[in-house]
């Protein structure tokens, strides 16, 4: 009984959490980079980190074949090798000088993260050699390492006793402790330094007016740290321990997971106010609302398996944060394609709809009979209704774009060995965003009908609420799209 509690106790404070939240400080993909370059009179040393969050860390470890304790010899053997091969991407020049950096030292840590998954730090430190001194010299580093995923990337330079810096690019303080301590006013806009550019002097050579920079201390003095901001195992992915509590505590977990992607699906950007517009300028029914919930369901769970798939058998060629923005393109095009339809196809409508009036009146003085009995279902008949098609389109839109939390699940479920609950729980939590959609659509479909008993069938439920629908649904279209190109394009891949 007290380990059943404590089950129930564990899933109620994930229940109570605003979301699934993800372990990693940047979020489940990044992998972040920072570098701290040291110049003293003869030598030049680079401290340089990497910290992989949870589903980069699952993939290097499955393509490297690596076992997550830095004590073992295979990780201590897997590190300097990865140490060596992230060397080849740093460009570093002294006086236009390419200089050859030697590995130094290497550290490797494996702090837990969300789902059971591990996440991965590695430092290194390389030094080269300075050329001999001639006057002001110029220092050029650039970081091409994982160039295509986002995360906080950070530079710093420090210099030593009789070495000046005339002139830095990059800061001599780290805001980050080496990635052990990530400021929580940037993780929204991090630092995205990748380069450094210098002006340095030595042996007491110093350019006039220039004052000399104050010497602070390198951050790479400190040992490799875990991040201190690491959250422990919450929402979606703690339910992954829920297996040992028996068939209660199992269902139990599985409404928690719908509650926490009811909770997912609150939060801005998930299809409620497309999914609103489009019923209520249509002749929605409460069975729309649910196939619409349906349809959302089954995409959003088919697309966590094809990403997942992806992940585990296809992560050298598919890098799954790249797909996320392209898969937000793809649902903002479609959907402000379908709401231009929706316009054209109701302005159509309406332009009909006016002839019709004007053939009434017309026909009004011969046949007066004929004229009352058209008038009286010419609205119904020019009404926008539902088509399939189009709530199957909005409801795969609605879908598409997989929640990285849910991702996470269903690696970590591959990592414990519990494949079967991890593929439920994520049913479970598609059911459970479908469900608020499912509950907008009910909504204004209600709302709707209040408003045509109230003001009947006039100009406004007609027409400006069809017109206005399909161009609110366009906007929405519009907004996501380019929201999803700035992912995509360069120099967006931090937002």
């Amino acid at each position: 009984m007290r380990r059943l509690a404590a089950v129930l106790v564990a899933l109620g404070a994930a229940a109570l959490l605003a979301g699934p939240v993800a372990a990693h400080p940047l979020g489940n993909f990044s992998v972040s980079r920072y570098t701290a370059i040291h110049l003293d009179e003869r030598s030049v040393e680079l401290r340089y980190v990497v910290d992989l969050a949870e589903i980069p860390t699952f993939q290097e470890l499955q393509a490297q074949g690596v076992v997550a304790d830095p004590a073992h010899p295979g990780a201590l053997a897997y590190a300097a090798r990865k140490a060596d091969a992230l060397r080849a991407g740093l460009r570093l020049e002294v006086g236009g000088q390419a200089l050859t950096l030697e590995r130094h030292a290497v550290e490797i840590l494996f702090p837990p993260g969300a789902g059971g998954l591990p996440t991965l730090k590695l430092g290194a430190r390389y030094r080269a050699t300075l050329p001999p001194p001639r006057g002001t010299a110029a220092l050029s580093y650039r970081d091409e390492n994982y160039a295509d995923r986002a995360g906080w990337k950070e530079v710093i330079l420090t210099a030593g006793p009789g070495v000046t810096l005339v002139v830095s690019s990059v800061p001599e303080q780290d805001r980050s402790q080496a990635l052990a301590d990530y400021p929580a006013d940037l993780l929204d806009s991090p630092p995205q330094d990748t380069a450094a550019h210098a002006l340095f002097t030595r042996d007491g050579i110093v350019v006039a007016d220039v004052p000399s920079a104050p010497t602070a201390p390198t951050a790479g003095d400190q040992a490799l740290r875990p991040n201190r901001q690491a959250a422990g195992d919450v929402g979606l992915p703690r339910l992954l321990q829920a297996t040992s509590g028996g068939v209660g505590v199992i269902l139990l977990a599985l409404v928690v997971a719908a509650g926490l992607g009811a909770l997912h699906a609150l939060e801005p950007g998930h299809g409620k106010t497309m999914v609103a517009a489009y019923l209520v300028g249509s002749r929605g029914t409460a069975w729309h609302a649910v196939v619409l919930g349906v349809v959302v369901t089954a995409s959003h769970t088919a697309a966590v398996y094809a990403l997942g798939a992806a992940t585990l058998y296809a992560s050298r060629y598919v890098v799954p944060e790249r797909i996320y923005p392209w898969l937000a393109v793809a649902t903002g095009v479609t959907i402000a394609g379908l709401g231009l339809y929706l316009l054209g196809q109701r302005s159509r409508g309406e332009h009909a709809h006016g002839h019709d009036h004007h053939d009434h009146d017309r026909v009004h003085h011969h046949h007066g009979h004929e004229h009352g009995h058209d008038h009286a279902h010419g609205h119904h008949h020019h009404d926008p209704a539902v088509s399939l098609k189009q709530l199957f389109t909005l409801g795969v839109t609605g879908g598409i774009v997989p929640c990285p939390a849910a991702l996470v699940v269903l690696l970590g479920a591959v990592s414990l060995g519990r494949i079967g609950f991890g593929l439920v729980l994520i049913v479970a939590f598609s059911a459970g965003l479908a469900a608020v959609l499912i509950a907008t659509g009910l909504l204004v479909i209600h709302a709707r009908r209040i408003l045509l008993a109230a003001s009947g069938e006039g100009r406004i439920v007609t027409r400006w609420l069809p017109l206005t629908s399909a161009a609110l649904i366009t906007l929405v279209g519009v907004a996501m799209t380019i929201r999803a190109l700035h992912a995509v394009l360069p120099g967006g891949a931090a937002s």
